[in-house]
């Protein structure tokens, strides 16, 4: 399941699109927001996929290096170490990782020319090098050279940034999400088991899509009640002077303390003030904070928070 965070992201990104579409039909933009996810997750996969490229073409810069027409000992007996790194061999090779890239049509054909010159810059790169000149690479070295060249070089690169644009409007908004995935795969890949687990590609479905649409269509469900919950409380504002950014983060906090049981209310509390720091006004995390601290003194004192387990209520 990807981080709770990010799709309460998306949830607010949905809300805010939904609010300003003028009575639009919700359940277009909840298919939408659930289209959105499902497209963090082709990026992940594109993004593996490149591990395979870089690969190729280190196999194909050693043949060329060959065929010279005078060919150095280097050059006819040239350091592999690259080319056969057990897990950069893994990464290449998956089958799993190919299907997946067939069945969400993703890959780099027609896009040689960047990565080649990706390919060159991590060539040229100090991690690179190290690896290269080291007298042995033992497991670690393996894979900690796979990821300085994903985090240093190809999530870095600024042409990959140019084509994640052109392919999505979204993706370059779900580039540090979806880098976190690949991160995650190459610190928990097992070389013994034969190919990738891809377990974030197995998550489960029911329990994503439960907690997206369960805050979805209870924060559109509570408008009305809960924007005048707010309103009461914020002295001397009206609910239609309120920032809608603010308005759409608080009522999301409110509609997440009564429907979801099992998460506590500060980390509830704390997570909405940490996606006003990012998505509304520089004043908003103070109001936000402010508001819903008395709205949830009230809830649990009236019983519209009910959680369950001890300790959850307090914390």
């Amino acid at each position: 399941m990807l981080n709770r965070r990010y799709l309460r992201i998306k949830v607010y990104q949905s809300l805010y699109a939904h609010a300003q579409s003028d009575g639009g039909n919700p359940a277009k933009t909840e298919k939408e927001l659930l289209l959105g996810i499902e497209r963090t997750y082709d990026l992940y996969v594109h993004l593996m996929m490149l591990f395979g490229e870089m690969r190729h073409l280190a196999e194909a810069r050693l043949a060329e290096r060959k065929l010279k027409r005078m060919p150095t000992a280097d050059d006819l007996a040239p350091n592999r170490r690259f080319v056969d790194n057990p897990v950069l061999v893994m990464l290449s090779e998956s089958k799993r990782l190919l299907q997946e890239s067939e069945k969400r049509k993703t890959g780099w054909i027609g896009e040689r020319d960047m990565l080649q010159r990706l390919y060159k810059q991590i060539e040229n790169g100090p991690e690179y090098t190290a690896y290269m000149a080291a007298d042995t690479a033992t497991p670690e070295m393996d894979r900690a050279i796979v990821l300085d060249i994903f985090m240093e070089h190809i999530a870095q690169f600024e042409d990959l940034h140019e084509h994640f644009e052109g392919k999505s409007i979204h993706w370059l908004e779900d580039l540090d999400l979806a880098c976190g995935l690949v991160k995650r795969s190459i610190e928990t890949l097992k070389v013994s088991e034969g190919d990738l687990s891809l377990t974030d590609l197995d998550r489960e479905h029911g329990e994503e899509r439960e907690f997206v649409t369960t805050l979805y269509r209870d924060t559109i469900g509570a408008e009305k009640t809960d924007e005048k919950l707010i309103s009461d409380k914020a002295s001397n504002w009206e609910a239609d002077r309120i920032a809608l950014s603010d308005m759409l983060l608080m009522r999301m906090a409110l509609t997440e303390a009564r429907s979801f049981d099992l998460i506590p209310v500060k980390v509830t509390m704390n997570e909405y003030i940490e996606i006003a720091k990012a998505y509304s006004t520089p004043k908003s995390k103070n109001f936000i904070n402010g508001i819903l601290d008395k709205l949830f003194a009230e809830m649990k004192a009236d019983g519209s928070i009910h959680k369950v387990g001890r300790g959850l209520l307090e914390s």
